[in-house]
């Protein structure tokens, strides 16, 4: 009897070692998925900033001009009808970029700072990380 009540003690500490690994794991896979999804939607974001700032589509433009005030607002809208909130000072608007070498060019920058969910599980990115992004469009003349 009491041979087997220590074997089941120690199944149970072997699922509690194994569990806690697992959940872990699981944790790091999510938080993972998370980010690159994160990147993504602020990738697509900063395209389409660029690209519709480069068109002065009415979004982005006051009377055919270019606006940065809209262009950021529309930014910023984009992302967060995606799940991403953004702040209008993590967009950087530049309407004479070069981009590859070649000027004339629309380039939306946004610089974001990632964090984690479960920062007591990953102390490292606790404080979060940097995620920038950039994009161009050739400017409509």
């Amino acid at each position: 009897m009491k041979n087997r009540r220590s074997r089941r003690a120690a199944t149970a500490v072997e699922f509690a070692v194994c569990a806690m690994a697992m959940v872990l794991i699981v944790v790091g896979f999510m938080e993972f998925g998370r980010l690159v999804w994160t990147f993504e939607v602020l990738q697509e974001s900063a395209a389409e900033g660029a690209r519709c700032m480069g068109l002065r589509a009415t979004a982005c433009a006051s009377s055919g001009a270019f606006s940065a005030g809209n262009t950021t607002a529309f930014v910023v809208a984009l992302a967060a009808t995606r799940g991403v909130t953004i702040d209008a000072s993590a967009v950087t608007l530049d309407n004479g970029a070069t981009c590859g070498g070649a000027s004339g060019f629309s380039r939306v920058s946004i610089d974001y700072r990632f964090a984690t969910v479960a920062p007591s599980l990953a102390t490292s990115l606790a404080n979060g990380f940097a995620v920038p992004t950039s994009a161009c469009f050739p400017n409509n003349t």
